[in-house]
């Protein structure tokens, strides 16, 4: 599902999205590292897949 990026902490790799009805949901750093990134900035979209309601992948949203 797709979402926003809301909040990104560089030292935790831990933060939140936001969906794209407006929830926020945390995500931690096992699920930023699954995503393979390096940095996430505020805004940008993002890819994300749950696992029931907790998120385990973060990736930037490919068009």
């Amino acid at each position: 599902m797709q979402a926003t990026a809301y909040t990104y902490d560089p030292e935790s790799r831990s933060g939140q999205v936001l969906l794209d009805d407006g929830t926020p949901v945390p995500f931690d750093a096992a699920a930023f590292d699954a995503g393979g990134l390096r940095l996430l900035r505020p805004g940008q979209r993002v890819r994300v897949e749950m696992g029931g309601d907790k998120v385990t992948l973060v990736t930037l949203q490919t068009f």
